[in-house]
């Protein structure tokens, strides 16, 4: 059955999943430094951090389609300004629009899915599913235009796509909540959720959920350029990555059942450590694929269950402005992870950036269980402080 919600996700994150192909593979055509490429992916990651807490208070305030409208706006800008520049900071300028975009996108597709009826861990891992489908096609796209006709006509296609999803938005059916009485101010709803402490565990969670999104978006192209792969190539096998987070979202999505459930994170941060240094290790296609599908699998079982625990633990008045405190793990996931690997990859090597950050997520892993006790006493959620 045709759904305009899944299918404006869609093509929203084909555009996306084509710009985190082109953009560093761009740069790295440029004869841009390792430091700059991640440079590019993590300096507008700042302004995410603002951009994403307003669009969770746009959403409880404008509704989850209005805030979808302003993803679809920017998106297309951003295509435009990518397409006719060819410095550092025309591309700096691309990805500021594109971070917008993505900071009004997640908290009102997360919102618009955790409302929707039926069962919520199968709900999120449709969309989960959804919006991973549409990265896997953009990706895999992208090496393809890149090798046929060249970067500005890729950025001139995800353009076109996010027209084509502004278009479908429209079409979304959606009845805005009513509300009683004035809405509170931006400082007094983070204030308050400030205040939750399970919402720092959801913020861990929420930054490894990300993590092997963001190194795929950045430095495993770097790292498939130094083995030896052509740009096509390079686009099918990140693709794995995205193939990996749907065959999460909709065959192990039940496996996600309860929030309280802390077995999920650890497990999947230990995976994603020991995944992200093998894809560096081992040479040659099949095992780089691998590794790229198991990265998929965990980072999106981390994601239903960092959406699990905000929508399990906050009122539907609040769920978008939840959804982005949250999601500041996920903006810092974005902003610090490129950074630390290009200040590695030049100083030593790529190889050496993986196998370090492999070794960080496993020490991490550990850290995680006092964190879930420190904010969940008893399995209860702890009182605001």
């Amino acid at each position: 059955m045709f759904s305009p919600f899944y299918t404006s996700a869609f093509v929203w994150n084909f555009a996306h999943g084509m710009t985190n192909v082109l953009v560093p593979l761009y740069a790295l055509h440029l004869g841009m430094s390792g430091v700059a490429i991640g440079s590019l992916i993590a300096l507008p990651v700042i302004l995410q951090l603002l951009f994403n807490l307003l669009g969770g208070i746009y959403v409880d305030r404008l509704g989850s389609k209005n805030v979808l409208y302003i993803s679809c706006w920017a998106s297309l800008f951003a295509s435009a300004i990518y397409s006719v520049s060819s410095t550092f900071a025309g591309l700096l300028l691309g990805q500021c629009l594109f971070v917008l975009a993505r900071a009004s996108f997640w908290p009102a597709s997360w919102s618009l899915g955790s409302q929707l009826p039926g069962d919520r861990s199968r709900n999120m891992g449709r969309v989960n599913s959804t919006t991973n489908g549409g990265q896997i096609a953009g990706t895999a796209i992208a090496g393809v235009v890149i090798a046929a006709a060249g970067y500005r006509e890729g950025f001139l296609v995800t353009g076109g796509s996010a027209l084509t999803a502004l278009a479908l938005t429209a079409l979304i059916p959606y009845t805005r909540r009513r509300r009683t009485g004035p809405y509170p101010g931006m400082v007094a709803t983070y204030s308050r959720l400030a205040r939750q402490p399970y919402m720092y565990f959801a913020m861990a969670c929420a930054f490894l959920s990300v993590l092997p999104f963001t190194v795929a978006a950045s430095f495993h192209p770097v790292l498939l350029v130094a083995e030896g792969f052509s740009s096509e190539q390079i686009g099918w096998l990140i693709t794995l990555r995205a193939i990996g987070a749907v065959f999460a979202g909709i065959a192990l999505a039940h496996l996600v059942r309860s929030a309280s459930d802390r077995r999920v994170p650890f497990w999947c941060c230990v995976t994603i450590g020991l995944a992200l240094a093998a894809s560096a290790y081992f040479p040659g296609a099949w095992p780089m694929g691998t590794w790229l599908f198991i990265l998929g699998v965990a980072s999106g079982l981390i994601s239903i269950y960092f959406q699990l625990l905000i929508s399990a633990n906050s009122s539907p008045e609040q769920r978008g402005s939840a959804m982005s405190y949250g999601g500041v793990g996920w903006n810092l996931s974005n902003m610090l992870t490129p950074l630390v690997m290009g200040t590695l990859t030049d100083w030593m090597n790529v190889h050496s950036a993986f196998y370090i950050l492999g070794a960080l997520l496993l020490v991490s892993a550990f850290t995680l269980f006092p964190l879930y006790n420190w904010a969940f006493p008893a399995g209860q959620p702890r009182e605001s402080r």
